[in-house]
């Protein structure tokens, strides 16, 4: 799992999230007011969701595409298509994917979404805006809510999506992916040149003593 305070990772507590989770439970950003199903990502306990979302606010998103790649619970999403993107929302797991609809009427927001492994079920397209919350622990995950946390004891993840990504972003989009300092950022990094993309921190914040960092991502020859 990401690295959480060790007061969050005790063993009693860890026993209380993993109960707490196992039904539908409440979050809120502001006056949007979601339903976290279990087997989904829960952004209770960390700070990417609520960054991406205080980083969005000060983007201008009215009549852009916009794609969330691993949607989860859709909240950004959801908020983006407040804001008045053309909103996409893919997930690998089927869960999310349910979650996200539910979330999306509860908004009373229109979003599509695809339940696709990355690209593969996405048809080819530009988007002006792109946003990626993604695992980064090396550990193969077990099953779907594993995904969400853990990509591949070889960065498989990230061996898969970058040689796609550029396809599916134009010269002036805006791609955007956030990593915690805990991760192997040198390993993703590696990856990511090989596709010729490159990482711009845009963004920074602490919490619990951890740094999560926004970057850009553009190619090489941007």
């Amino acid at each position: 799992m990401r690295r959480i305070p060790a007061k969050i990772i005790s063993p009693a507590l860890q026993f209380f999230i993993r109960h707490y989770f196992k039904k539908a439970r409440p979050y809120r950003y502001k006056k949007i007011k979601i339903t976290v199903l279990p087997g989904v990502f829960f952004p209770h306990f960390t700070l990417s969701t609520k960054l991406l979302l205080q980083f969005l606010e000060t983007k201008q998103l009215d009549k852009k595409s916009f794609l969330e790649l691993g949607c989860g619970t859709g909240i950004i999403s959801v908020f983006a298509a407040q804001k008045g993107a053309m909103v996409t929302a893919s997930d690998i797991n089927p869960q999310a994917i349910k979650n996200a609809e539910l979330n999306a009427h509860k908004n009373a927001v229109s979003i599509q979404t695809v339940l696709s492994d990355l690209f593969e079920k996405i048809p080819p397209q530009q988007f002006d805006t792109i946003v990626i919350n993604p695992p980064y622990y090396p550990r193969q995950p077990k099953n779907d809510a594993e995904k969400a946390w853990f990509c591949g004891e070889e960065f498989e993840y990230f061996e898969k999506l970058f040689p796609t990504l550029p396809a599916y972003f134009h010269s002036n989009s805006e791609v955007y992916m956030i990593l915690s300092e805990d991760c192997k950022f040198e390993r993703i990094q590696t990856i990511a040149e090989k596709s010729k993309l490159k990482f711009e921190v845009v963004d920074k914040k602490r919490k619990w003593g951890e740094f999560s960092l926004i970057y850009r991502i553009r190619t090489s020859k941007s």
